[in-house]
C-alpha cells in the first residue's frame, strides 16, 4: 500500500514537471472574454497593423514609405496595371518631346519616321524590275523587294568628312550605308571607323573610282578586291556590298566582285542633292525598297553642307510617309 502511494506521487511530480513550473500564487485570472469574430489572418494583420493605444488607424499606405521593401503593400492587380500604363504613357510623351526638340534643333520640319525592326531574314531576290540576276554573279539591285514602307540612303566615295553630318545622323537615329573609295578616304579612315561604330556599314567603291566598264578583268579585279582588303584592315569588317563608280559595270565587273566576297551590287533609283531629288522614274515618287544615292560633298562643291543634304533627304522622305532603313539589313 505504501509503495503504491509513493508511485502515484512520483507520477504526479513527473507530469507537473512536463507542464512547466507552477505560476506563483496571485489573484484569480479574469473570466474569459465571450467568443467573438475570428482574428484576421496573420498576413492581414501585418499589412494593416493595429493602431497604438488611444490612437486611430492610419489610412491605407500612410505609413508604408518608411517600411522595409518586404513590408510594403503592392498595388492590387488592376491598379498596378493602371499605374504601369500611366508610367509608360508618361515616358512616351517625354521621348516624343525629346525627338521633336532634336528634330527642330537640326532644322527638320518634323521628326523622321522610325523604321520597323530589321527583318528576320534578308529579301529573297527574283529577276524583275529593280533586280538583275545572273548565275554565279552577285545580284544588281535598284529596289529591294519589301512590303515595309522604307527606303535606303546610301552615301558614296568619302571625299567630305564632316563631323556634323555623322553627329546629325547619330542624334536623329538616321540609318545609312556608305560606299568608300580609298583614294579619298585614306587620309582619314578614322572618320569611317567612327561611323561604323555608330552602326553605319562601310562598303566598297573601289580603290581609285575609275570607270570599270572600260577596264579589262584583271584591272577591275585589282580595283575591287584591293579595296576589299583595305577596308577589312581599316574597319575590321570585310564588305558584303559593292557599288561600281558612276554605276558603270559589265559582266567582268560582277565576276571580279564575286571572286573576292561581294554578295550584292546595290545601285539606285533616286539621287539626292541639298536642293533637290533626281528621279529615275517619271512619277517622281518613292516606292518601298527604293535606294537613294548621294555623295560625301561639302560647301566647295555643293555650296551647302552635309547636314543641309541630310535635312533635305529626311524632310522629303518623311513628307511621303516613308522611313529610312539600313540597306545592309535588307540586302
Amino acid at each position: 500500500m505504501r509503495t503504491g502511494l509513493l508511485a502515484t506521487a512520483c507520477l504526479s511530480a513527473v507530469l507537473a514537471g512536463c507542464a512547466g513550473p507552477a505560476a506563483p500564487a496571485g489573484p484569480k485570472p479574469a473570466p474569459a472574454a465571450p467568443a467573438g469574430p475570428k482574428p484576421a489572418p496573420a498576413a492581414d494583420a501585418k499589412a494593416n497593423p493595429a493602431p497604438a493605444a488611444g490612437g486611430t488607424a492610419a489610412p491605407w499606405g500612410a505609413d508604408r514609405a518608411g517600411a522595409p521593401p518586404e513590408a510594403q503593400q503592392q498595388l492590387p492587380g488592376l491598379a498596378r496595371k493602371e499605374e504601369s500604363s500611366g508610367e509608360t504613357t508618361a515616358r512616351q510623351k517625354v521621348a516624343a518631346r525629346a525627338e521633336l526638340e532634336t528634330a527642330q534643333r537640326w532644322g527638320l520640319e518634323r521628326p523622321p519616321l522610325k523604321a520597323p525592326p530589321r527583318p528576320a531574314a534578308k529579301a529573297a531576290l527574283t529577276q524583275g524590275q529593280g533586280v538583275k540576276l545572273a548565275d554565279g554573279r552577285p545580284p544588281v539591285v535598284y529596289r529591294v523587294p519589301t512590303n515595309d514602307k522604307v527606303v535606303f540612303l546610301t552615301v558614296d566615295d568619302g571625299a567630305e568628312k564632316d563631323p556634323e553630318f555623322s553627329r546629325m545622323a547619330r542624334e536623329l537615329g538616321i540609318p545609312l550605308s556608305t560606299y568608300v573609295s580609298d583614294y579619298v578616304a585614306r587620309d582619314n579612315y578614322g572618320y569611317f571607323r567612327d561611323l561604323h561604330a555608330q552602326g553605319v556599314e562601310i562598303n566598297n567603291h573601289t580603290i581609285n573610282h575609275r570607270n570599270l566598264k572600260v577596264l579589262d578583268y584583271e584591272t577591275q579585279r585589282e580595283e575591287i578586291c584591293t579595296q576589299q582588303d583595305q577596308l577589312e584592315r581599316q574597319i575590321g569588317v570585310r564588305p558584303r556590298l559593292f557599288r561600281p563608280p558612276y554605276g558603270e559595270y559589265n559582266d567582268d565587273t560582277l565576276r571580279a566582285a564575286a571572286s573576292c566576297g561581294v554578295e550584292a551590287v546595290p545601285m539606285w533609283n533616286e539621287e539626292a542633292f541639298p536642293d533637290r531629288m533626281e528621279w529615275r522614274y517619271d512619277d517622281q515618287k518613292l516606292h518601298p525598297g527604293d535606294i537613294i544615292l548621294t555623295h560625301f560633298r561639302g560647301t566647295d562643291v555643293w555650296k551647302a553642307s552635309m547636314p543641309d543634304l541630310l535635312r533635305k533627304v529626311v524632310n522629303d522622305v518623311t513628307a511621303q510617309g516613308f522611313a529610312l532603313a539600313r540597306l545592309d539589313d535588307y540586302l
